[in-house]
């Protein structure tokens, strides 16, 4: 699948407000990323992006990528430090897990709403929000 293909079938809307809405309760952050570039390796390549977006400055260590590669029909969820030391790695293959059957019936935005909204849960668990919080 090309980029462009998968970014038409998703429900830019729906995805805004599930991640405003998982935002609004912590001090978290949530980013979609679809990649126009092959990569063979998805982790590593959200790892990347991750750093070049800067989702490693938060002041919690609290942010969470999720990363699509098209070309090569992959994907990862990446957590920063902070996220990943409150939930663990069984939290990210369930996550992931969650994801896979939506995608393969071709049910993208649901995929990408699931995943937010789960990270969202973590989130607001481990990270609630506070005044000092800037979105």
């Amino acid at each position: 699948m090309k980029p462009n293909e998968l970014i038409a079938k998703l429900d830019d809307a729906r995805i805004a407000e599930a991640i405003g809405v998982a935002e609004g309760r912590s001090t978290g952050e949530i980013r979609v990323c679809i990649s126009h570039r092959h990569r063979d390796d998805p982790l590593a390549a959200a790892q990347e992006r991750f750093r070049k977006l800067r989702m490693d400055r938060t002041k919690r260590r609290n942010a969470v990528l999720i990363y699509f590669l098209p070309l090569t029909q992959r994907f990862a969820v990446y957590g920063d430090i902070g996220v990943h030391e409150k939930c663990g790695e069984d939290f990210w293959r369930a996550l992931v897990e969650g994801m896979r059957p939506r995608l393969k019936e071709g049910q993208f935005t649901e995929a990408i709403v699931f995943a937010v909204e789960q990270v969202g849960e973590l989130l607001a668990r481990h990270f609630p929000p506070d005044a000092s919080d800037r979105n």
